[in-house]
């Protein structure tokens, strides 16, 4: 049987996410086509899956449905994978397992908990930084800072070196936009200076390591299968960049998306504001409600049935978050954001399986005490202009977003 595109749905052009998430198209394709063709310029085209629980099924069949040679749309050069393959996102078990290992040791309880009163040092000095002036842009004054900060701290960066962080992410991520767009060098460019900088952090920690990831990661040692196994400078660099990428630009754009959401649902922060004991559930539906990376790609490696559509092997197959998140099946009134949702099994971290977020307790704590501190020293903070959305097919990304706030004082005056 031939492979049909639906008519009139463009997932793939990042000009369709200009406008915001196009809902109205992933609704339709979970109730009339939860398994559909998409056809790719250039390319052999796609599976798009829409609903919850095909995408939970497909992120744990590691089997059926691999991470390699990527996780992204695009296929890669030989030569692009060949570096790639090392990234953690790109590898399946028992490979992906032993650097699971490795890296878990710069994640535990204790590694995190530690982080917990400095993060709420930072949030309160980022709105410091901006209570006095009545306004800002809470993307680049108040979102993307605390997840800059506390990677910083996380990784043991010099705080005044994580712009550079900032830039170079903007870089890799957001090339199709305009605002960030750069040519292909210049992208290469910006890898190749996070790299550098990262070896020679690397080599900084070796001469004086200190209680942070990056010391953790480079004296880290495991015994997987009989192998004694250390992360090489290429496997660092790459973990360096995925942290960096993983750690700034997904937070940034949910705590944006949450207040946007806010701002279009007042009632729901007037609630909050009335019961700050509900900030846990709130955080859980911000997650679903942002879901900061729309979806992932698989390659299958057998023939597949799933709703009656045949995967073939070697076809790309795409797991959308964003529309699993809003699946009708699995959330009441799910086009609702409602800050006391129970229960919310979303999958703003992955649906389970081996890829799940690394990050997903030190985002959820970023979250919780960014708005904790909004809640207590914004109060009245509203929107001030137009929310420019980031054009990308991938990221789903808010650039900017003007607020206002009654003039307050400093923490400290």
């Amino acid at each position: 049987m031939a492979k049909t595109q639906p008519a009139g749905i463009d997932l793939y052009s990042p000009d369709t996410y200009v406008p915001g998430v196009p809902h109205d198209a992933f609704t339709r394709l979970r109730h009339d086509a939860p398994v559909a063709w998409h056809e790719e310029p250039g390319g052999p085209g796609f599976w798009v899956v829409t609903k919850h629980a095909d995408v939970c099924t497909i992120n744990r069949d590691w089997e059926t449905f691999s991470s390699s040679p990527t996780a992204q749309l695009w296929d890669p050069s030989p030569e692009e994978a060949a570096g790639i393959s090392l990234l953690m996102l790109y590898m399946d078990p028992s490979r992906h397992t032993r650097y699971r290992l490795l890296v878990n040791k710069g994640f535990t309880p204790r590694m995190i908990g530690k982080l917990q009163s400095t993060i709420v040092d930072r949030a309160r000095t980022i709105v410091d930084e901006v209570i006095e002036r009545g306004e800002c842009d809470l993307v680049t004054d108040i979102a993307a800072e605390l997840p800059l900060q506390a990677i910083a701290d996380l990784m043991g960066v010099p705080l005044d070196d994580r712009h550079k962080i900032f830039d170079w992410t903007n870089a890799m991520i957001g090339g199709e936009d305009p605002e960030y767009q750069v040519g292909e060098n210049e992208a290469n460019d910006a890898r190749t200076e996070m790299y550098v900088y990262a070896n020679a952090l690397a080599a900084e920690k070796r001469k004086n390591p200190t209680d942070d990831i990056i010391s953790t990661l480079l004296s880290a040692e495991i015994d997987f299968e009989g192998d004694r196994h250390q992360l090489s400078e290429l496997e660092f660099d790459l973990f360096f960049m995925l942290l960096s990428v993983a750690g700034s630009e997904t937070t940034r754009n949910l705590i944006s998306h949450a207040m946007l959401a806010f701002f279009e649902n007042p009632d729901q922060w007037a609630r909050l504001l009335a019961d700050p004991g509900l900030i846990d559930s709130a955080v859980e539906e911000m997650l679903r409600w942002g879901t900061p990376v729309m979806h992932f790609r698989r390659t299958a490696t057998r023939d597949y049935e799933l709703r009656g559509e045949h995967i073939a092997e070697g076809d790309k197959v795409l797991i959308w978050y964003i529309s699993a998140n809003r699946d009708e099946d699995v959330f009441d009134d799910p086009f609702r954001f409602d800050v006391a949702r129970t229960p919310n099994d979303h999958v703003a971290f992955g649906g389970g399986g081996p890829h799940f977020c690394l990050g997903a307790n030190l985002a959820r704590m970023e979250i919780r005490v960014m708005f904790e501190e909004m809640l207590r020293r914004l109060p009245d903070i509203r929107q001030a202009g137009e929310a420019k959305r980031l054009r990308s097919n991938f990221i789903n990304g808010i650039k900017h977003l003007p607020v206002e706030f009654s003039a307050g004082a400093r923490s400290g005056a």
